[in-house]
């Protein structure tokens, strides 16, 4: 039996019927406040795009919260350098759009090379 999903106790049909104020409640403090002041400009056209659109909708907003509404979408976020694809999920509710498209990329770093250090012009070369 698949596991369903809830969040604070209500599931995705029943977050998709609340009001912004009821949803806005169930959030944790930094999202609820960010709510209550309102959606920006650029956050109020980003949530029509999404509605209104059948294909991924390319933005730079990164700071949009990821509602009820918008879950089973697809939306391309941009890092800086390219466009990231983010499928939104329920488990994704709460959370910011930037969150999901990472800036920066992690670093892994190899032994060292010759010359990196003065006991490396002694080891064998092959």
């Amino acid at each position: 039996m698949p596991k369903i999903f809830t969040y604070r106790g209500k599931t995705l049909e029943e977050l998709q019927k609340l009001s912004m104020e009821e949803l806005s409640k169930l959030f944790p403090a930094r999202q609820r406040r960010s709510l209550q002041k309102g959606m920006t400009e650029d956050q109020k056209k980003l949530m029509d795009k999404i509605r209104n659109s059948e294909k991924a909708v390319k933005t730079h907003v990164r700071s949009l919260i990821i509602l009820p509404e918008i879950v089973g979408k697809r939306v391309l976020v941009h890092n800086g350098k390219e466009w990231k694809a983010v499928d939104i999920r329920a488990e994704m509710i709460g959370f910011r759009l930037g969150d999901f498209s990472l800036t920066r990329k992690s670093i892994r770093h190899s032994s060292p090379g010759v010359g990196a250090t003065k006991s490396s012009k002694f080891t064998p070369l092959k």
